[in-house]
This record gives structure tokens, C-alpha cells and sequence, in this order.
């Protein structure tokens, strides 16, 4: 039996990974978020501790110095995202962890974990839905978003590459597949 449960969601920004971690959350109980590290500013509505871990680059590189994290990447200029190994070290089968994260931070945790970790691809419906996404949130400068499709595109193609992927053209239906993926998982 594995002695972790590690539970990835993986997507492009904008492909709805995190509206569907917070309904697979709602709805199992015994799993628990994994608040990731970032250097980026905090959006309107979210808060340290709870959205992310919110550090300045220099206490997040002393993070990186001190082996704290499981994967870091530094996605954009001066921007770095990453998982804390305290975040994941606890978890079991009877006790999950839920992780929303990159593609590159997945690769690294499966690659760490191996098969004590399910990754599931979260794919937009198609790029120009993507695009409106990102579009529509009103959040980010016109460059930002640019930054963000010119890397959707290459992580799209790396969808195969992991256990699972899950079309989120219809938000119900995805949290519903996601939902599946993650219970057969946990019940193996």
C-alpha cells in the first residue's frame, strides 16, 4: 500500500484547475489543499496562507537554499511558484493531498513520488476558449496574458504525458471526471 496520496492537478492558467480543486474539495472531506509558495503579488481575493504562500523572491530563493521545497520554478521573470515538502510529507491514502500546480512542478512530483501521486491534465475545451479566459478575468496587463498563452501552447502538449486528462468545457462534468479519477485512485 502507498504510504502517500498525493493527488495533482495540473493545466495551463485560465483551463479552470483551480475552480475545480475548490468543488473536488467541497466534496471529499478527508482531502486536503496544498497551499503552493509564490513570489507573485496576491490577486483582489486572495489571501496569504490560504491561496498561496505569499513570500518576497529572497525569502522564497532561502527556501529554495534550505532544500524546503518538493519543486519550484521560477515561471516568469522574478516570479517563482513552488510546493513546500510540508505541504505533501503527511498525507496518506486516508488522508489526501490535493495540489494545483503547473506542468513542470507536476513532472516533478511524479517524478518524485512516482505512483504514490495521481497527475490529472486539466485541458481547455480548445486554445481560443483559453485565451477568452485569461482574457475575460480583467486581471493581468495585456503583456501578462500574452505571457500566459505563449506558454498554454506548450503545455497543452504535454497532456498525454500524464495519468489522467479531463476537458473542462463544462464545469460539472469536469469536476465530476476529476472527482472519478480521484476516488478509484484513493480506493487502489
Amino acid at each position: 500500500m502507498p504510504e502517500r496520496a498525493i493527488i495533482v492537478l495540473t493545466a495551463p492558467s485560465g483551463a479552470g484547475k483551480t475552480t475545480i480543486a475548490r468543488r473536488v474539495l467541497d466534496r471529499l472531506n478527508a482531502l486536503r489543499f496544498s497551499v503552493s509558495a509564490t513570489t507573485r503579488a496576491p490577486r483582489p481575493n486572495e489571501s496569504d496562507g490560504e491561496d498561496y504562500h505569499f513570500l518576497a523572491p529572497d525569502a522564497f530563493k532561502a527556501r529554495i537554499e534550505d532544500g524546503d521545497l518538493l519543486e519550484y520554478e521560477e515561471v516568469y521573470p522574478d516570479q517563482f511558484y513552488g510546493t513546500l515538502k510540508q505541504e505533501v510529507e503527511d498525507s496518506s491514502p486516508d488522508a489526501p493531498v490535493l495540489l494545483d500546480i503547473d506542468v513542470r512542478g507536476a513532472d516533478n512530483v511524479k517524478r518524485t513520488y512516482g505512483d504514490e501521486a495521481l497527475v490529472i491534465f486539466i485541458a481547455p475545451p480548445s486554445f481560443s476558449v483559453l485565451k477568452d479566459r485569461l482574457t475575460g478575468r480583467g486581471t493581468e496587463t495585456s503583456k501578462a496574458v500574452q505571457d500566459r498563452l505563449d506558454r498554454a501552447r506548450m503545455e497543452m502538449q504535454r497532456a498525454d504525458d500524464f495519468d489522467a486528462i479531463v476537458i473542462n468545457d463544462d464545469l460539472d462534468t469536469a469536476v465530476q471526471e476529476t472527482l472519478q479519477h480521484i476516488n478509484r485512485f484513493i480506493a487502489s
